[in-house]
């Protein structure tokens, strides 16, 4: 076992905000009117889906081609994910493959989690993840891997996930609510592109097909995608010394 470390033990960069996620929770801040308004909607989504409120998990999976990102819900730790929205994508940068370096404006591909809650965001609202993560540390630039990426609002990215406004508030909400409730990790998964389309496997097999670390790297994380659309639940993952993700 001495090959493989948590991503979650090598990765967490957790800032005040995400810390001191009460005052976040119970919006304390410019949005606070506009957030309890969207709470309050939220909360009728919920019970039309048949939906516990409020969210005991939620995972966030993200496909770069296609530009979208989805929201699943858990209820408890019996129960299984499942989809309760997806938002479209506005605006993001970068090409097919995982971030290696400052300045390429990639949006990362691999697995990641919410480090960071920011409410006073230039680009609205933002919810940090944890790039780089374990693996990203190993196969990165050493001296300049990148940081401060996030999922926002605003509709501008240099290597963030941009959604509008009203879609961030949403995660925001949803996200400290799950934070509020006791998960730890809310895990956020970016993928190249959607395996169950057709068009968008036509897209990365063409983008991928000259280039042997792609198809290897491709290969490593579609083996959570398809873990997940089989079980609806996430597995642990772990990074061995390469960089490549393992899955228990």
């Amino acid at each position: 076992m001495k090959s493989i470390t948590f991503i979650a033990l090598l990765a967490l960069s957790f800032t005040s905000r995400a810390q001191n996620l009460s005052s976040v929770g119970k919006y304390s801040y410019k949005y606070a009117g506009q957030l309890a308004r969207v709470e309050d909607s939220l909360k009728k989504q919920f019970q039309q889906n048949k939906l516990s409120w409020p969210p005991q998990s939620i995972y966030i999976r993200s496909f770069k081609f296609d530009r979208e990102l989805e929201v699943w819900i858990k209820d408890s730790a019996t129960t299984v994910f499942k989809l309760f929205k997806t938002y479209k994508v506005c605006m993001q940068s970068g090409t097919t493959g995982p971030k290696r370096m400052e300045g390429d404006y990639q949006v990362p591909e691999g697995f990641y989690h919410i480090n960071d809650f920011n409410p006073n965001s230039n680009y609205h609202l933002s919810l940090g993840l944890s790039y780089p993560n374990a693996s990203d540390r190993l196969l990165s630039d050493s001296l300049r891997p990148g940081s401060a990426i996030y999922i926002h609002g605003n509709c501008v990215s240099t290597g963030c996930i941009a959604i509008n406004d009203i879609q961030i508030e949403e995660l925001f909400v949803l996200s400290s609510n799950a934070k509020s409730m006791g998960q730890e990790f809310i895990p956020v998964h970016v993928f190249p592109a959607r395996y169950s389309n057709k068009t968008s496997m036509e897209y990365l097999s063409n983008a991928i097909k000259k280039n042997i670390y792609l198809q290897n790297f491709n290969k490593n994380i579609r083996q959570m995608y398809d873990y997940f659309e089989t079980k609806k639940q996430l597995p642990i993952i772990l990074v061995n010394r390469k960089g490549e993700y393992v899955f228990n």
